[in-house]
């Protein structure tokens, strides 16, 4: 019983080992045909080279007319980006809140507004010819020295007053009644701005001596109910009054009405045009991959280049207005405000095309994509591998992933599309974490997927 035991032991050592022999052994076959394929591909490329090489001097249609189709788009993509913007702008009251709602938060702006609401309080108050009465009525009275200490002390006095007016504002102004009467004012205003873009000049926001202005009438009677509530009973003597302030220069009013309304009319179009000279471009090349990448990094090209014209346009307009008008960085403020969800358009763009073109990349033929292609797979086959040796297998899934790797892939992007299109606002953060999951999604079709085992082999064993 002994000597039967150890034939046993011994046999089941054996039998292990041939399968760990099987196991290698298809592992060799799995990995000789990827390189069979490779080579054949290899092959393939380099008789297609040779078959064009003579063709390469000869002038090609497609390739011309790709490239002026590709450069087109790439061209008109940063004036779509401005014309959805500017559409959204005049379009969408939410939308144009969202961009100036931060404006009553800043600093820079809080301080304009009460600088301004003050000036207009104290104007109309005239508190040194307030007191300058008073000290004609108490010297007509025969009250001499109280008289002459009020003409000393007028100047201090009018100070005073004028820095409590000021404090006052600023708590106002700072408050979160105001916040709120700033989204409702802009509200309004939003009307405002399209009477201004078309041609009209009524509102809330206005044109006036080449600038677009601010009324600030509502903001003014919130500021006299607090002054009187808080016991400054003079307060209540400011007449109704509609100050206003300026916001931007509108010396080319003209020009932008003129371009509202071809914007307006090409919002919608632009971008299609854009798709269709892009979707054209690669269509018509006779490499389409290439294509692909060079639309994509084009694109995203394109939006560096409208970057940097943001940054250049800034400079400029923040250099154009006057200090007495707007503070620099109030100017600043309302620049940065006013092009807040163009930014937000032009890093989504850049974010698509640099996907796009990264894929297209590593998609093609080129050797450094063949290789990478490789070295995934190898990785990938690694990994499996090494789970399979400690008895970790997907068994049949991963043989009919293996056999579906193609639909599975096709599905998988046009899954990570339609989610991309059927987002509400995709920013560039988006964009970025469905290509890193959609990446993580391929690498796991390539990770379970394996090759039947080959016959031949479970006939050996």
């Amino acid at each position: 019983m002994s000597s039967e035991h150890e034939i046993s032991a011994d046999e089941r050592a054996e039998l292990e080992r041939l399968r760990a022999e099987t196991a290698e052994l298809e592992r060799l076959r799995a990995e000789t045909a990827e390189l069979e394929r490779l080579r054949a591909e290899t092959a393939e490329l380099r008789s297609k080279q040779a078959a064009e090489a003579p063709r390469r001097r000869r002038f090609s249609w497609r390739t011309f007319v790709s490239i002026l189709l590709i450069v087109l788009g790439c061209v008109l993509a940063p004036v779509s980006v401005f014309a959805v913007w500017a559409g959204n702008e005049v379009s969408n009251t939410d939308r144009w809140v969202a961009t100036v709602e931060p404006l009553i938060h800043d600093p820079a702006i809080q301080n304009v507004l009460t600088d301004k609401i003050t000036n207009e309080i104290t104007t109309r108050l005239n508190v040194t010819g307030v007191i300058s009465q008073a000290s004609d009525q108490l010297n007509t009275r025969g009250l001499t020295r109280i008289s002459s200490l009020l003409t000393t002390f007028g100047p201090q006095i009018d100070s005073a007053v004028t820095g409590f007016i000021h404090s006052t504002v600023h708590k106002v102004i700072t408050s979160p009644a105001v916040a709120r009467l700033w989204v409702q004012v802009n509200r309004v205003a939003h009307q405002g701005l399209i009477n201004v873009l078309s041609g009209s000049n009524t509102g809330t926001i206005s044109t006036a001596n080449g600038q677009i202005v601010l009324n600030l009438g509502p903001f003014i009677d919130l500021v006299k109910q607090n002054l009187v509530n808080r016991g400054f009973s003079l307060a209540s003597n400011i007449p109704a009054i509609s100050p206003t302030v300026a916001l931007f220069q509108a010396d080319d009013l003209g020009k932008a009405q003129a371009g509202y309304r071809l914007i307006k009319t090409l919002k919608i179009v632009l971008p299609v045009l854009v798709l269709l000279l892009l979707a054209g471009g690669v269509f018509a090349a006779r490499k389409r991959l290439r294509a692909l990448m060079g639309a994509g990094l084009g694109l995203a090209a394109s939006m560096l280049v409208l970057a940097i014209g943001l940054l250049i346009g800034r400079s400029i307009y923040l250099s154009s207005v006057p200090p007495s008008v707007l503070p620099g960085d109030a100017a600043a403020a309302a620049f940065d405000a006013m092009v807040h969800f163009i930014r937000i358009t032009l890093r989504l763009v850049l974010a698509v095309g640099l996907v796009v073109g990264i894929g297209a990349f590593l998609a093609g033929p080129s050797a450094g994509a063949v290789r990478t292609r490789s070295a995934m797979k190898s990785g990938a086959g690694w990994i499996r591998e090494f789970g399979e040796r400690r008895g970790v297998s997907t068994g049949p899934v991963g043989t009919w992933t293996y056999a579906h790797r193609k639909g599975l892939r096709i599905g998988a992007l046009a899954l990570f599309a339609l989610i991309f299109v059927f987002w509400g606002q995709p920013t560039a953060p988006v964009v970025i974490w469905l290509a890193v999951v959609l990446l993580v999604v391929l690498g796991l079709i390539e990770l379970i997927g394996r090759p039947a085992k080959q016959p031949q082999v479970a006939d050996q064993t």
